[in-house]
């Protein structure tokens, strides 16, 4: 009996030994990262309040729109991993991701912009941010055409234990649905 009851315990300890290497792959941190987005991960929060809570163009209204928009844009963001390649303790997964073409909205914003500036004046007749912002926000909350776009994410593993770098501002733009193509 003790003998099976040794080998039950070698067996478990062995899968939750395996599973736990099994996660500690190139490709399953970059979905675990990709995940956090999907989820409203409490870091990707932070790092969003930050962002916006620091955009002195907003007003407190249209920075909880935004970060309502930005919620949903994330939650909404769909992804196939294409391609690991690992060399050493440095890896590159190459992923095609989903998400809302925030960056068409926002240059159709602008080009009306330009053709309709009396539409944002204010009362005394000056150009007015606080309108313009409200207009481009409603833009963004009715946006509905996704865009699809190839990102490489960079890992490192460090003591065994493989972590996303840091995003450059061309992958970020990408995730956020604002890329320049």
């Amino acid at each position: 009996m003790k003998k099976i009851i040794y080998l039950v315990l070698s067996v478990l300890f062995l899968s939750v030994i395996g599973c736990t290497n099994l996660s500690n792959t190139p490709t399953k941190k970059t979905e675990e990262f990709l995940k956090n987005y999907q989820t409203l991960d409490n870091s990707v929060l932070t790092d969003l309040n930050e962002v916006v809570d620091n955009d002195t163009t907003l007003n407190e209204s249209q920075k909880t729109m935004y970060k309502d928009i930005m919620k949903k844009h994330y939650q909404n963001l769909t992804y196939e991993i294409k391609e690991e390649t690992v060399d050493g303790d440095e890896a590159i997964v190459t992923v095609e991701i989903s998400v809302t073409d925030f960056k068409r909205v926002l240059d159709e914003a602008n080009n009306y912009l330009n053709n309709n500036k009396d539409e944002f004046n204010d009362e005394s007749g000056n150009f007015s941010t606080v309108k313009f912002n409200e207009y481009k926000l409603n833009q963004l909350k009715d946006a509905k055409e996704k865009v699809r776009y190839t990102i490489e994410l960079r890992l490192t593993r460090v003591n065994d234990m493989w972590t996303v770098d840091s995003l450059d501002e061309v992958t970020f733009d990408k995730i956020n649905g604002i890329y320049n193509y």
